[in-house]
């Protein structure tokens, strides 16, 4: 009697491997930097998509001299 696991294997199409392992994305990313008398400001916004999801990432940093 064989009392190993037994294992299924499947073949997987390019589009449902697409969709598995997080599928085609989008990404942007932009920034800004004002440096004057008083101080510093520095500013970054991140955008990422795919079919399925949205994420936004904002920073806002401020140095004064």
């Amino acid at each position: 009697m064989n009392l190993g696991h037994q294992v299924e294997t499947v073949e997987i199409s390019d589009a449902s491997l697409d969709g598995i392992s997080g599928g085609l994305a989008v990404g942007g990313s932009g920034g800004l930097f004002l440096e004057t008398s008083i101080g510093d400001v520095c500013g970054d916004v991140v955008v990422a998509g795919t079919e399925s999801d949205l994420s936004l990432g904002t920073s806002l940093n401020a140095a004064t001299r």
